[in-house]
């Protein structure tokens, strides 16, 4: 598979989806070198592995017992969850009505049986490539193009996934926003190249401290971040905001305009709720936006937070 293979971090997950064994170890035996497999033996399997695993690609046969692929498909593709995941069927049966049903349905191809092994290798290559392209181009779109971190579009969407996944487990959020102090005073003293710089490093420093996978740091807009913290309560956001001011006193960026500090320093607000399906996570984004408020309006350079 080489070239493409080169390009993923770690290797793509491809989950097989078929009721008889043998045709999983021949798939198993085309892409065990190139691929990490997974494999579910029935409907209802596919589907919670599709949801825990995020797999790059799902090979799919329409003809089992109990839910057939076309219910598979149907059910992957109406949950957000899932619905991005490329489905490529495998079937024995030739009718054009239902390849045409398949492809309505959201799957991206069809392999006939019996397998022919270089088909079934270039097809998967030539979808998996596809995938990774999408991923990228994804990607870009949401990364601030100044900072290089997350920015206020893959905010929302976190923040929103975050919000879901606790209310269904029951667990704390939490939510952090960073102002600059007087940053545009930073700008008019030091022009825009260097303000740019300088929010470069913030959002460096930021980003360096929130180190759990599911965290996120971003840029929220001008010279203002937050912080997306799941699983996390108060004194723990606190304790990770202690640590980002820690960071940014050690950058040591003079900032003459400055009433607070000879360098350059942050308010923070910090918030914390159970997020429940009545609310929204917007109630979050306010709160932890008093914070902030509170904070700058008490002198700035200090963190202020609530536990909702």
């Amino acid at each position: 598979m080489g070239f493409w293979i080169e390009h993923y971090q770690g290797r793509p997950k491809l989950l097989v989806v078929d009721d008889k064994p043998i045709n999983i170890r021949i798939i198993n035996e085309l892409f065990r070198a190139d691929c990490d497999l997974h494999m579910a033996t029935h409907g209802a399997q596919a589907i919670a592995v599709s949801k825990t695993l995020q797999p790059d690609l799902i090979l799919l046969d329409i003809m089992m017992d109990g839910m057939d692929g076309l219910e598979v498909c149907r059910r992957l593709k109406m949950d957000p969850a899932t619905a991005a995941i490329p489905v490529i069927f495998i079937t024995a049966k030739r009718e054009e009505d239902d390849e045409a049903l398949g492809l309505e349905l959201g799957a991206v191809d069809y392999i006939s049986k019996p397998l022919n092994s270089a088909i079934v290798r270039a097809r998967v290559k030539t979808h998996l490539t596809l995938k990774l392209q999408n991923d990228y181009l994804k990607g870009l779109a949401r990364v601030d193009g100044l900072t290089g971190i997350p920015n206020r579009r893959a905010f929302d969407v976190r923040l929103a996934q975050a919000w879901s996944q606790a209310c269904r487990e029951g667990r704390t959020l939490s939510l952090m926003m960073i102002d600059i102090d007087y940053f545009k005073r930073y700008n008019d003293h030091f022009g825009h190249v260097q303000g740019d710089e300088c929010l470069r490093q913030v959002a460096k420093a930021i980003a360096q401290s929130v180190n759990r996978p599911y965290d996120m740091a971003a840029r929220f807009g001008g010279e203002e971040f937050a912080c997306i913290l799941p699983e996390t309560n108060l004194q723990g956001a606190l304790i990770l905001a202690d640590k980002i001011q820690a960071r940014i006193s050690q950058l040591a960026v003079a900032h003459p305009g400055s009433e607070v500090s000879k360098w350059v320093s942050l308010s923070i607000g910090v918030a914390s709720l159970q997020p429940r399906i009545d609310r929204e996570p917007s109630e979050l984004i306010a709160l932890a936006d008093q914070q902030l408020y509170q904070a700058k309006q008490n002198g700035r350079n200090q963190i202020f937070s609530l536990a909702a």
